[in-house]
């Protein structure tokens, strides 16, 4: 990840419940559960066991970490 200061954009769900994930302009993937959110800040460089989704790092749209269906 090009700055740890960006904040992880969750997308909101697709039509098949996937949602993109992306640090700034870089696109980590489509998740389609948490443990995908998780696996990709850890790719990204972030430690998964330091994260909470409550934190202000993550920027959830459409919906909360419990939303997975349009």
């Amino acid at each position: 990840m090009e700055n740890p200061h960006h904040r992880v954009v969750i997308e909101p769900p697709g039509a098949g419940g996937e949602r993109r994930v992306r640090v700034g302009n870089e696109s980590l993937g489509l998740a389609t559960s948490t443990d995908d959110v998780l696996e990709f800040c850890r790719r990204a460089g972030l430690n998964p066991d330091a994260l909470q989704f409550d934190d202000e790092l993550f920027d959830w749209r459409g919906g909360g970490p419990d939303v997975w269906d349009r």
